[in-house]
C-alpha cells in the first residue's frame, strides 16, 4: 500500500506512523559567508583546480553578485562558468537549455561543481540540472506520471552549493525541485534525496539589493512555510509506510519542526517591515534568512498544504509571483478554512505573529491570526489585496482553479490538517478574491 491517507480517512489498514528524520544540508550563515566559498569546497572534497558551474539570472549578473562570486572561486583557484539563462517560475524546457548547456561545454560527466546563485528559480534550476546531468537522461524521465516516465534518481552528483538572494523559498534546504509545465497549466516536482544540495550559505549581503516588493513578496512565502508548517498533521496522525522508502519528504509535523515554525514566525513578522523600508538593514535582512531558513525547515519538512496547493495552479495560469499568490491565499486558506482542524494552535499563530488576544475565547483568539496576518501585509503596502487584484481572478475563475488544484496537488493536500473537496477548494478561491477592500 502506498503512502497516501492519514489515519484518520478510511480504510484502517496500516499502523500510525512511530518514525520521523531530518535531512539538511550544511549550512553556513552570516555576514560575507560567501567569501568563504573556497573553503566550504575544500570541505566538500574539492580541490583548487575543479572547474564549475554558477547558475542564475541576469538581473543578478547585472548587480555584480555573480562576479563576487565567481571572483572569490578564481581567487582560491577554481575555473568558473556561468549560466545566466534562467527564468522566472522555470519550465521542464528551460531546464533542459540549462543542462544542454552542462553537456556541450563538459560532456556527459558534467562540471566537478555547481553553484545556485539567486532566487528559488535559479536554485531549483540549479538542483534539477545537477540531478539530472548525474542521473542521464532528460527532466520528464524523473517527473513523476502521468506528466513524466517517474524514474526514481540514484545519484546525487558533485557538490551543489546554494547562495538565496532572496528570504523567502526554502528552496536552498528543499529536497524538491518545481518546474511548470505550460502546455498542462500546471507545476510538478522532481522530489528526491539526490535533489538536495550539499551546502548552502545565507549572507545577507547578497539580499540587500532586493527591492521592497520582492522583499515582502518572498517573505509571505516563507511565513507561509512557517504556519503551514506549524499547522499541518502531526507525523504519527499519518500512516506509516511498509517501506521505509516509500517515507514521503513531507510527512507531518514533529516538537523538532514547531521549534522551528515558532521561530521563523517570530522572526519574519517582527522583521518584515524594516527590511520593506529598509533594505540596506544588514541585522534585520539577516534575522529574514534565518527565519526563511527556520521555516523551510519546518514547512518542508513537515509539510506545506492547502495554500500552497492553491497557489501552483494560480501561478501557472496567470504567471504571478510565487510569494504574492501565497500572501493572497494564506488569509483564506491557511488562516481561514483550516482554523476549524484546531482552534487552540491558531489562537497560538494569532499570538506568535504579535495580535492581543487578551479577553478572547479560543475560537476568536484563532480567528485573529487571519486579522493580524492581512494587518502585516497592508502595513507593508506592496501587496496584492487578493486573488483579484493579483490577476484579475474573478469568481468565474475559481471552479477551474479548484479542479487543477484538486486533479495536481494531491502532494500537498494530503498535508492538509483539515480535508478539502473541490467545492471546498473553489469556496476558498471566491474567499482568497479580496481580503481587504
Amino acid at each position: 500500500m502506498s503512502y497516501e491517507r492519514s489515519v484518520s480517512a478510511d480504510p484502517h489498514r496500516l499502523s500510525p506512523e512511530t518514525v520521523w528524520e531530518v535531512r539538511m544540508p550544511a549550512i553556513r550563515v552570516g555576514a560575507d559567508a560567501a567569501d568563504e566559498l573556497g573553503y566550504q569546497l575544500g570541505q566538500l572534497g574539492l580541490s583548487g583546480d575543479g572547474r564549475g558551474l554558477i547558475v542564475t539570472d541576469s538581473d543578478l549578473v547585472s548587480l555584480g553578485h555573480v562576479d563576487r562570486v565567481a571572483d572569490e572561486l578564481e581567487a582560491d583557484g577554481f575555473d568558473v562558468d556561468v549560466y545566466d539563462g534562467v527564468e522566472r517560475e522555470p519550465s521542464i524546457e528551460a531546464v533542459e537549455e540549462c543542462i544542454a548547456f552542462v553537456r556541450d561545454e563538459m560532456g556527459e560527466d558534467g562540471y566537478d561543481f555547481y553553484l545556485g546563485l539567486g532566487g528559488g528559480s535559479c536554485m531549483d534550476t540549479a538542483k534539477a540540472t545537477r540531478a539530472i546531468v548525474a542521473n542521464g537522461g532528460e527532466v520528464l524521465d524523473y517527473v513523476a506520471a502521468p506528466t513524466g516516465a517517474g524514474k526514481n534518481l540514484t545519484e546525487s552528483g558533485p557538490p551543489l552549493i546554494l547562495l538565496p538572494t532572496t528570504a523567502g523559498t526554502g528552496s536552498e534546504i528543499s529536497p524538491v525541485a518545481i518546474l511548470s509545465v505550460p502546455e498542462k497549466g500546471i507545476k510538478e516536482g522532481i522530489s528526491s534525496t539526490h535533489v538536495r544540495a550539499d551546502a548552502a550559505v545565507l549572507d545577507p549581503t547578497l539580499t540587500t539589493t532586493l527591492p521592497p516588493d520582492l522583499t515582502a513578496k518572498t517573505a509571505m512565502d516563507a511565513l507561509g512555510h512557517a504556519i503551514e508548517g506549524y499547522t499541518t498533521h502531526q507525523y504519527d496522525d499519518l500512516l506509516r509506510p511498509e517501506n521505509p522508502a516509500d517515507r514521503p519528504v513531507y510527512a507531518g509535523r514533529t516538537g523538532f519542526t514547531e521549534m522551528f515554525s515558532e521561530k521563523a514566525i517570530d522572526l519574519l513578522s517582527s522583521n518584515v517591515r524594516r527590511v520593506v523600508n529598509n533594505g540596506d538593514d544588514i541585522e534585520a535582512r539577516g534575522a529574514m534568512l534565518k527565519g526563511a531558513l527556520f521555516g523551510a525547515i519546518a514547512g518542508l519538512t513537515a509539510g506545506a498544504s492547502l495554500a500552497h496547493a492553491m497557489a501552483y495552479p494560480v501561478g501557472n495560469n496567470y504567471h504571478t509571483y510565487h510569494g504574492e499568490t501565497i500572501a493572497a491565499l494564506t488569509p483564506a486558506s491557511t488562516l481561514g478554512y483550516n482554523v476549524a482542524s484546531d482552534p487552540p494552535r491558531f489562537a497560538k499563530v494569532a499570538e506568535m505573529l504579535g495580535a492581543d488576544t487578551s479577553g478572547m475565547s479560543t475560537r476568536e483568539a484563532a480567528d485573529e491570526a487571519r486579522e493580524e496576518f492581512v494587518r502585516l501585509q497592508r502595513d507593508l503596502n506592496v501587496l496584492p489585496s487578493g486573488l483579484n487584484e493579483l490577476a484579475g481572478i474573478t469568481v468565474d475563475d475559481t471552479g477551474t482553479l479548484a479542479e487543477s488544484t484538486v486533479e495536481s496537488q494531491q502532494r500537498l493536500l494530503r498535508c492538509n490538517p483539515r480535508p478539502v473537496t473541490k467545492e471546498d477548494v473553489e469556496e476558498v478561491f471566491q474567499d482568497a478574491l479580496y481580503n481587504w477592500e
